[in-house]
């Protein structure tokens, strides 16, 4: 379209309404002389003349006639497809299906109030979660993914983050574990005990493992899983210990979650930084309505499920 001028169009709406050089060319605050030429260029561009002199006044040629009857509205649409968006939205009325990519802990404590808020708000809206086997960008960047939540894991440069809550991580056992008999335990006996850690990544290397290495020190892990859940599981149901984030213990929205299956939590005798849980999503979806609306339903609803940072990790709290 390197040929079309559409600010030619205003201009043509303009003359064929005035039926005047002179009064277009105020309306549009311009020269008489410059609304001469540009309706030369109109006449160029149509290939017709358009107005044309009858006595004292211009008159309509029969092709501008028809382009007048066209003009107001098609002038209207193209004037707001090159304004910025001005939307209108309401949730009650969205009808959208959205992917999220989020850990089994996240679905299991927060799945349930994430639902109830969006059916409130928007009955037309479904949420599809998938698994997270890793960090990888490129479900966000090609559109498959809508939204994740978690730990950012990906360098992405382009990628869009929002804190959710502050997490640390604790350890869990089952109830009336022998670690849990006495006054306390020391970090020896502690590593001694069998455990199960958490990875999606094969020989990769946990916060609390890189801790205790720089103490020089070990933790006996005698089984891997891939997701939080499982590692309640299974200590629930062994003697075996599993260290998870603080916010799979339970919230507001489904207190006491670990006490209702069967485990007890305890401070970890290592000291670990606590770590931030996000929104993450690829910068196409910024301005989209219904987008940001579910990333303000996913805020809020975190920010109430988790009202406050965890403690500062700034001095060991011993168990001994």
């Amino acid at each position: 379209m390197s040929r079309v001028d559409l600010n030619l169009l205003t201009a043509l709406d303009v003359l064929l309404t005035e039926r005047s050089i002179t009064g277009a060319a105020r309306r549009l605050n311009l020269s008489v002389s410059a609304m001469s030429r540009t309706l030369t260029r109109l006449r160029t561009a149509t290939g017709d003349r358009l107005l044309l002199q009858a006595g004292r006044t211009l008159v309509l040629t029969p092709y501008a006639e028809q382009l007048s009857q066209r003009l107001p509205s098609l002038t209207r649409e193209a004037q707001a497809l090159l304004s910025p968006a001005d939307h209108v939205f309401d949730a009650a009325t969205l009808e959208q299906r959205f992917t999220l990519r989020a850990g089994e802990g996240f679905i299991d404590l927060l799945g349930v109030p994430l639902m109830n808020r969006i059916q409130r708000a928007a009955p037309g809206v479904k949420l599809c979660f998938t698994p997270k086997p890793d960090w990888d960008a490129q479900p966000l960047r090609e559109g498959m993914i809508d939204l994740e939540i978690g730990i950012v894991g990906t360098k992405a440069p382009e990628i869009r983050t929002r804190l959710l809550f502050r997490d640390r991580y604790v350890g869990v056992c089952r109830l009336g574990h022998p670690l849990m008999g006495g006054t306390g335990f020391s970090i020896e006996h502690w590593t001694s005990c069998g455990h199960v850690a958490t990875s999606r990544v094969k020989d990769a290397v946990s916060t609390v493992d890189a801790a205790l290495e720089a103490l020089g020190l070990r933790r006996k892990v005698v089984m891997v899983v891939p997701s939080y859940t499982s590692a309640m599981q299974l200590a629930r149901y062994s003697d075996l210990l599993s260290t998870i984030p603080h916010s799979c213990l339970g919230n507001p929205f489904t207190p006491d979650h670990a006490a209702a299956n069967g485990l007890q939590y305890f401070e970890l005798p290592v000291l670990t930084p606590a770590f931030n849980v996000s929104a993450i999503w690829h910068p196409r979806l910024d301005q989209d309505p219904g987008h940001r609306w579910l990333r303000a339903e996913v805020l809020e609803m975190c920010q109430a499920a988790y009202p406050r940072d965890p403690k500062p990790e700034d001095s060991l709290r011993s168990n001994r």
